[in-house]
């Protein structure tokens, strides 16, 4: 059983239950997925770039990623319908686990001039998203092997009803919030 996952059910669901005086186990917010995004606009005009960040989010999340296709043509973009533009990825059970705890614990450490996370970034349904400027704060991705340089997007998929409750189910695991 992943660590986060043990600490979610030993530590966390308690104190989220005596938090919010839930009634049942059942009530209490849970992670029931992150997704990973990975947008490529240079894969327009080099088709091996596609390749490249498919690999690196295929070391980052350990199962394939789906290429995600435009869904319609936009000349100000000089794309077309069907062109690829990047990559996405759905993790759920104990990979999910396992990928939020190297989040948590190794990755976000390692941003350069971190002072936080924003707490506002929830969409108001309790479901957290943030953006990440380098993908070789991951421990996964070698640095001299990086071709460029990419950021991608995590959204963490929670149970919860409200920011609130979402907030303190992330809270409850360290994530690191500005003050």
């Amino acid at each position: 059983m992943p660590r986060m996952k043990d600490v979610y059910q030993k530590s966390v669901m308690p104190a989220l239950q005596s938090e919010f005086a839930y009634k049942s186990v059942m009530q209490v917010p849970k992670i029931e997925k992150i997704t990973l995004n990975m947008g490529v606009g240079e894969a327009l005009g080099d088709k091996k770039q596609i390749d490249n960040a498919v690999a690196d989010m295929e070391k980052l999340a350990g199962q394939k990623p789906v290429i995600t296709k435009a869904k319609k043509s936009v000349a100000g973009f000089k794309i077309r319908e069907g062109y690829p533009i990047g990559c996405k990825v759905t993790l759920r059970g104990d990979r999910m686990w396992e990928f939020f705890e190297r989040l948590v614990d190794v990755a976000i450490p390692r941003v350069r001039d971190f002072r936080g996370l924003n707490p506002k970034s929830f969409d108001g349904r309790g479901n957290y998203s943030m953006g990440v400027k380098e993908q070789i704060i991951f421990p996964e991705i070698d640095y001299d092997k990086v071709d460029k340089i990419r950021g991608l997007d995590i959204t963490i998929t929670t149970s919860a009803k409200t920011d609130e409750e979402g907030r303190s189910l992330l809270k409850a695991f360290n994530f690191p919030f500005k003050k």
